[in-house]
């Protein structure tokens, strides 16, 4: 019998990592040429063909990338320097405090959390944002705490040893090991930021949520569907970014 060596192993790894890394892109360009053929070919009403109108679409994808990348910047310029702060020794005791805070943001039902936001600093775009970066900066702080938490002590110790600051320590030792835990909170947080962006339409925050709303409230069900189906490509879609970030960006040994 043979055995297998870890470089075997690591390569067969690799090489079903990469299949799955390709399988997922192709499975949404198939569904998403079906969708164009079928958006081309199907008997659909005037007020349905006037709102799945190609320039629509793109507007309102446009609007749904913008409230996710923008809420998902604030998230992480909020969630990552947060995070590394409460894994300091002088704020270890703030960490309850905070992350009761932003369970908080995640617990509370999103669509009550976006419509009391809206009510108190008015409806539109930025009230989604605030809304959106509330719900999504959970999973990126809580990655970052477990990240640099689970660093190995003794490489913190040989990195002081070799007289090297703790700013330096932080920058060179801590947070590159702490990336692929850190890179799929990043991931999680995105992927719900996509599907929680459509309730932005009922506070006029525009996105692919008004594809739903109209499909819901007029009872246009190709809308309907045209809408749900666009949102779930455009989630597996940035999921599918998130995971060709965290397979290049983790270092080979820790792959």
């Amino acid at each position: 019998m043979t055995s297998l060596t870890s470089a075997d192993t690591e390569r067969a790894g690799g090489a079903s990592s990469w299949k799955g890394l390709i399988i997922q892109p192709a499975a949404i360009v198939v569904v998403l040429i079906g969708f164009v053929i079928w958006l081309n070919t199907a008997e659909i009403s005037a007020t349905e063909a006037n709102t799945l109108a190609p320039d629509r679409i793109l507007q309102y994808l446009g609007e749904h990338l913008a409230l996710t990348f923008v809420a998902a910047a604030f998230v992480l310029v909020i969630a990552i320097p947060l995070g590394v702060l409460l894994t300091r020794k002088a704020f270890v005791k703030a960490r309850g405090p905070i992350l009761a805070v932003a369970n908080f943001g995640q617990s509370a039902p999103a669509i009550g959390l976006i419509v009391l936001l809206a009510f108190w600093l008015g409806f539109g775009f930025w009230a989604a944002i605030v809304a959106l970066v509330l719900y999504a900066v959970l999973p990126v702080l809580r990655n970052t705490m477990l990240g640099l938490t689970a660093v190995d002590e003794r490489l913190i110790e040989a990195g002081r040893g070799m007289g090297m600051s703790a700013a330096s320590v932080l920058l060179r030792v801590e947070l590159p090991l702490a990336v692929p835990i850190m890179l799929t909170g990043i991931r999680t947080a995105l992927v719900l930021l996509v599907g929680t962006a459509t309730l932005a339409a009922f506070i006029n925050g525009g996105g692919l949520g008004l594809l739903i709303t109209t499909g819901v409230n007029l009872y246009l069900t190709n809308v309907l569907v045209a809408g749900s189906l666009l949102v779930a490509l455009l989630a597996l879609a940035i999921d599918w970014l998130g995971r060709l970030v965290e397979h290049i960006a983790t270092p080979k040994g820790l792959s």
